[in-house]
């Protein structure tokens, strides 16, 4: 199909497409601007039109994505979250609560303490996990299984666990 052909199927169908653009948006002036999209739409990507399929079908698909597309974006666009109520909890835990700052180092040295008194088999891999590293990272560096670089470091978030429970919150 040559290009005027496209266009000149394009314009004898854009006259049906009003009505349901209007039925789409219920206002006049929206109705033409998204007929007007679509048309622009459809003359851009007329080289994704496959011959031979239906016009009239692919061009309201368009114009119902246009549609979605605009309303999503209008409505994310408008929406205001109240996060007043959520404020009000945050950080509001008293076992979250830093008073002194002594307080946070002696939290720091048990941390550090616990995770040097892991086995240099699971410590390594937990660590690498905690900078960054992804799961096939650790594998491939450290020559060994994936499902044993999660394995390792299940273990060892749960000896820290283990040895850390003094400050784990309503326990």
């Amino acid at each position: 199909m040559t290009s005027l052909e496209f266009t000149n199927q394009v314009q004898k169908i854009s006259y049906s497409l009003k009505p349901v653009a209007m039925n789409l948006t219920r206002d006049a002036d929206d109705a033409k601007d998204l007929v007007q999209e679509t048309l622009l739409k459809a003359l851009l990507n007329k080289d994704k039109f496959k011959a031979g399929t239906n016009l009239k079908a692919w061009l309201y698909t368009i114009m119902r994505n246009t549609f979605i597309n605009n309303y999503n974006k209008i409505t994310k666009r408008n929406s205001n979250i109240d996060s007043t109520e959520y404020f009000q909890y945050f950080n509001t835990d008293e076992n979250y609560i830093t008073h002194n700052g002594a307080t946070s180092d002696f939290v720091v040295t048990d941390i550090n303490e616990a995770i040097a008194g892991l086995s240099s088999d699971y410590r390594t891999p937990f660590m690498m996990y905690y900078i960054g590293y992804k799961y096939l990272e650790i594998a491939e560096k450290l020559q060994i299984p994936i499902g044993t670089v999660k394995n390792r470091i299940h273990i060892a978030r749960k000896e820290l666990k283990q040895a850390l429970k003094t400050y784990a919150p309503g326990v």
